[in-house]
């Protein structure tokens, strides 16, 4: 019998107002921000519409900060219960006077999650907080205010909570101006929610098959064709490694193909392939991870789900390069047709692999797509994403993604990119030094050599890119979110979508790539 998810919840939506908050009828929560006052011991200054709002309510705003000794810092919330409602709206019930601290990106991302996890269950929200911002806060806010109301449920009940239903950006006279920015900030949340997810979905759901029909419904959804590879087809083009790894499974591998392209595009519009792993369940295989380590496998198809959702928003975002999307989806099981430590596979292309270690299944299924990405799609540029090595997690902790590049500018362009998403990366040295480690006696390389696991594991798939500048992003650091923090709910985190779109939306991604 195929599990069925119930419905989830849905991310609020967005509108934009030129009136301030006091003036927008209905709305039930209003949210005012508050900023530091200019130097140590300076008073705090409240946001447009605070002062209207004091008027209209009778209450002294700056008294209710002082008494709550606020400090402005970013998310900081302080509550001012409205239970009768106001003279001219009955339905408001509170204010939030909400910090935005010195208004960078990351300040604002933080101010709208709070916004969001202090309106849950709530109709509607009006908000100056965007009227301080500039066009690039905006996008913070909103993706931080989405973000921050993420929910997962399967419960037979209804969910523990739902998000805010509407958040009116209220005191923003240039609605025509701001309009393409709101909805280039709702695709970059949207992609974020929906990485999010697809990660989060259980495995008794999420199975090679059901990853690649979500594709095919991307596909429809965003204009893009699609292409999925069965096990025969795979089979019959000789995609080993995700044969191997895929065939102790009920469920059998697939590959998946999204393609974009700009409305402009002509014969020199350059290519960029993103290939995300897409491993459903991961056991381990023969070599089984331990019960802890297994808990959250459900996951470990992390970077597929990055790149369906940036493949979803590249319209929306501009994109100005074809990007080709390939998830490699398996399921690394245990069963008397398993992977076992000794085989040899050969990869698409005919490079061979000892496996000395069935637990290192993700670079065996990226080495496939890779390959066919470098002789088939012939990209000018390569990123894959993965959730491939704990030795990242053990380097990084979990709020920093990994980052190995062959190529100084597209690794600085990425991490600047990533810097600012709010999804940050650390550039690791893709040091030739540990090439020795991968050599086989019997094969052209060990899948799990011994020696520092994510350059090794990096190394490992630089053989199948050739001289292509590539980027290689390792999140298993950031896969889960070990607590509720800012924008992050606790959980899969989907991390790697907004970096992606900052990088691919922007004016000219490739800019200093391959020069």
């Amino acid at each position: 019998m195929t599990a069925t998810l119930p419905s989830q919840v849905s991310p609020p939506e967005f509108a934009l107002s030129a009136a301030l908050p006091h003036a927008i009828l209905g709305v039930e929560v209003i949210g005012v921000p508050v900023l530091p006052g200019a130097g140590d011991g300076d008073p705090l200054v409240l946001g447009p519409g605070a002062a209207e709002l004091g008027d209209q309510l009778g209450v002294d705003l700056l008294a209710v900060l002082e008494a709550d000794r606020a400090t402005g810092a970013a998310g900081e919330v302080t509550v001012v219960p409205v239970p009768l409602g106001a003279p001219d709206n009955a339905e408001l019930r509170r204010v939030l006077l909400v910090g935005v601290g010195e208004q960078t990106l990351e300040d604002l991302r933080r101010a709208g999650a709070a916004l969001a996890r202090s309106t849950r269950d709530r109709a509607s929200l009006a908000t100056t907080v965007p009227a301080i911002c500039s066009d690039e806060g905006l996008e913070a806010f909103v993706v931080g205010a989405m973000l921050g109301s993420f929910a997962f449920h399967w419960r037979s009940g209804p969910p523990p909570y739902r998000p805010v239903g509407r958040v009116v950006l209220a005191g923003l006279p240039d609605a025509q101006r701001l309009a393409p920015l709101l909805d280039r900030a709702v695709a970059v949340g949207g992609a974020s929610w929906r990485s999010r997810m697809l990660s989060t979905v259980p495995s008794n759901v999420k199975n090679p098959p059901w990853l690649a029909a979500q594709a095919e419904a991307i596909g429809r959804e965003a204009g893009l064709e699609v292409t999925v590879w069965d096990e025969q087809r795979l089979v019959h083009e000789g995609f080993g490694g995700l044969l191997a790894v895929g065939r102790a499974s009920a469920t059998p591998p697939r590959l998946v193909r999204l393609d974009y392209r700009p409305r402009r595009a002509g014969r020199r519009t350059p290519t960029v392939a993103l290939v995300g792993k897409g491993i459903t369940f991961d056991t381990g295989g023969l070599s089984i991870k331990p019960g802890e380590a297994m808990v959250n496998m459900k996951r470990d198809m992390t970077g597929g789900a990055v790149v369906l959702a940036t493949m979803a928003a590249l319209r929306a975002v501009g994109c100005p390069v074809r990007v080709v999307g390939l998830v490699a989806a398996a399921e690394n099981a245990i069963g008397g047709d398993a992977l076992r430590p000794g085989d040899v596979i050969r990869h698409y292309g005919g490079r061979t692999t000892e496996v000395t270690n069935t637990d290192a299944e993700g670079r065996l299924v990226l080495a496939d797509a890779l390959a066919y990405a470098v002789a088939e799609v012939e990209p000018d540029v390569v990123v894959d994403v993965a959730t491939l090595t704990g030795a990242i997690k053990v380097a990084l902790g979990q709020q920093v993604g990994g980052l190995f590049a062959n190529h100084d500018a597209l690794a600085a362009t990425l991490y600047a990119a990533a810097e600012r998403a709010g999804e940050p990366l650390w550039r690791f040295p893709l040091s030739s030094s540990y090439e020795s480690k991968l050599s086989s006696t019997v094969a052209d390389a060990d899948n799990a050599p011994t020696g520092p696991g994510a350059i090794v594991a990096a190394l490992f798939l630089q053989h199948f890119v050739g001289d292509l500048p590539w980027a290689h992003l390792d999140l298993a650091s950031v896969g889960d979110a070990p607590e509720e923090r800012h924008e992050w709910t606790t959980g899969p985190t989907g991390f790697g979508a907004r970096a992606l779109l900052a990088w691919l939306g922007s004016e000219r991604p490739l800019e200093g790539v391959g020069s």
